[in-house]
């Protein structure tokens, strides 16, 4: 079964050819995808009986999979790990990958025949990038397939008090994407003060949701942040948890403290328990 989804969504993103199922002419044994599909099947080897029960600790399996971002944004990302990032999200029922603009529409064409979605980065990771051109890279990211916008706000200008451009910075790329719109906050860098901040002018902004970090700073998500965002957002606001999320207990832990969003690049772990 998975070795069929991985053949299926392979053949998608380079016509009607079929992987083989053998490896002649693989000069990398194991490191293709499109000539070694046994590599994502054996990765994708979880029993599905698995998926789909809970425990009382919180949302296991295609309950939780559905609240998952799974995310590969490294730099040094390939199209065979792209293509493996698919196949994945497919398999377990994710909600989106999430990844560099570049990928935008390689996923959509991967994933055309599944009900998961494509979530893009803007003004990733840093934040400092003019909001015309946040703006700008959030429109074309939807043109190229994003179903949703995880944008970096501007750190320095909330840190300097400069409020009204971290607002406007957020109210533009809103409205040139006009798909969900998730604000990161880089919680690591903030005072708990400057996060409540934060998480109001994301509101104000009409925002979707607010989400914590990058996952490429000094620190990632926490229980207690989590916890702060939820209670300035309220119920009508998303709140995402990313960064340091690798574990089931972790992502049930930010779960209880209200997030209902996780991004992870670790989401088959998380998923398997």
């Amino acid at each position: 079964m998975v070795k069929e989804l991985t053949k299926r969504l392979v053949g998608q993103v380079e016509g009607t050819r079929e992987a083989p199922s053998g490896c002649a002419g693989c000069t990398q044994h194991g490191q293709c995808i499109r000539v070694c599909p046994d590599r994502t099947a054996s990765v994708l080897s979880a029993s599905p009986d698995r998926l789909g029960s809970t425990l009382g600790g919180g949302p296991v399996g295609r309950e939780l999979a559905a609240i998952i971002d799974h995310t590969l944004l490294k730099p040094e990302a390939t199209l065979d790990e792209i293509k493996l990032l698919c196949a994945e999200a497919a398999y377990y029922g994710f909600k989106t990958v999430c990844v560099n603009a570049f990928w935008t529409s390689t996923c959509k064409k991967l994933l055309e025949n599944y009900p998961v979605e494509v979530c893009t980065v803007v003004g990733f990771p840093l934040g400092a990038t003019l909001a015309d051109v946040k703006a700008y890279e959030a429109k074309r990211a939807v043109e190229e397939g994003a179903n949703e916008i995880d944008m970096v706000m501007n750190i320095g200008a909330l840190k300097g008090g400069m409020l009204d451009i971290v607002e406007e910075d957020i109210r533009l790329v809103v409205e040139a994407a006009k798909v969900p719109v998730k604000v990161i906050l880089e919680t690591c860098l903030l005072t708990d003060g400057e996060k409540v901040i934060a998480c109001q002018l994301a509101k104000n902004a009409g925002a979707h949701f607010v989400k914590t970090s990058t996952g490429f700073s000094k620190g990632g998500a926490t229980v207690e942040d989590v916890a702060l965002m939820r209670k300035v957002v309220g119920s009508k606001m998303g709140v995402k948890a990313s960064g340091g999320v690798r574990s089931l207990e972790t992502a049930q832990k930010m779960i209880m403290a209200g997030a209902n969003r996780i991004g992870a690049s670790a989401s088959v772990k998380i998923v398997r328990g």
